[in-house]
């Protein structure tokens, strides 16, 4: 059987997504300017960061923010909950501000969000867990996903017996990370393991983990079975990077200046001047690991404390000059 094309458009239910390569919702990362920016650069199709669904019922937190859609589309929003009711009705809400597909979170592993019986720790309770699957389907019309692990450890490889439940409580698409929930991050994602759930479903399969050139992409699809592939950290310090898997062309080192230098003032505009140079120093610091990874500590030490946004890119684009052109090539 040939292996589909990353350039070559999938759907999800009702709903085209332009090609297969999708950039992953990280917490802390994939916000709006992200966001943008993949898009822009010719991702298949971009995730929200995880909105907490009793915290958007609420209204509390960032989980607003968290929501927005701004010209982006389709908009897919990503919500995680225990809770079946709280998890419908954040899904009403999301769907009656504009996503156009719900995604469940079953496979974050951070400790604060499992703590509370949420993301990947559902995996342990799967009847709690199609409940809310259940839950979410019913309370809209737009296409509702699932994205978890192989499951909980080594001893719980479940995620084939709920990718089928879920299938059949009516989720459209399902995405599998290639590690249990306690791994973590650690090794290498098992990408052979996703083909079980692919053989136990029939709806369209993403795999994710340790995804980061062209031929990890094509590799991943070989042996997993999958119709698209995601990508997460690979994207960290290159927000262009999904679109460049599925074949257009990167962007110049002076592209990449500039595109450093919008993210920045974007940031800056998303969460105001105090929040935003928070916000943005991560980013920085992935920018120049990427791109100028041979930047003197002082000098990157110099760009996380200073809290003149105009000194901040100066010194940000006077060490991106600076490195040597292999490294940046690199990215």
């Amino acid at each position: 059987m040939s292996l589909p094309h990353l350039a070559t458009p999938f759907s999800i239910g009702p709903v085209a997504i332009r090609n297969r390569v999708v950039l992953a919702p990280m917490s802390g990362v994939t916000d709006l300017p992200f966001r943008e920016i993949a898009w822009g650069w010719g991702a298949g199709l971009v995730v929200t960061e995880m909105i907490a669904s009793r915290e958007l019922v609420l209204s509390r937190g960032e989980s607003w923010a968290r929501l927005k859609r701004a010209g982006l589309g389709p908009h897919m929003v990503q919500l995680a909950g225990r809770e079946p009711g709280s998890m419908a009705e954040a899904a009403r809400i999301a769907a009656d501000n504009g996503a156009d597909i719900i995604d469940i979170n079953m496979g974050c592993p951070a400790k604060k969000v499992t703590g509370g019986y949420s993301g990947s720790a559902l995996m342990r309770d799967p009847e709690l867990a199609l409940s809310l699957i259940e839950a979410t389907v019913k309370a809209v019309d737009v296409p509702v996903t699932l994205k978890m692990r192989l499951g909980w450890d080594e001893n719980s490889i479940n995620a084939p017996d709920i990718a089928r439940q879920a299938q059949e409580a009516g989720v459209q698409l399902i995405t599998i990370h290639g590690r249990t929930r306690m791994q973590f991050y650690e090794g290498r994602a098992d990408w052979d393991a996703i083909r079980s759930v692919r053989d136990a479903v029939s709806v369209p399969l993403i795999a994710n983990g340790d995804v980061c050139t062209p031929a990890d992409a094509r590799e991943i699809l070989a042996r997993s079975g999958a119709d698209a592939v995601m990508v997460g950290r690979g994207a960290q310090g290159r927000p262009w990077h999904a679109g460049t898997l599925a074949g257009h062309a990167p962007p110049s080192e002076r592209a990449q200046r500039e595109i450093i230098a919008g993210h920045y003032e974007a940031m800056l505009q998303f969460y105001g001047r105090e929040a935003g140079l928070r916000h943005a120093r991560k980013h920085l610091g992935w920018y120049l690991d990427r791109l100028a990874p041979d930047v003197e500590s002082d000098a990157k030490a110099a760009i996380f404390r200073s809290t003149d946004p105009d000194d901040v890119m100066r010194r940000m684009m006077e060490a991106l000059t600076a490195g040597p052109a292999a490294a940046r090539e690199a990215a």
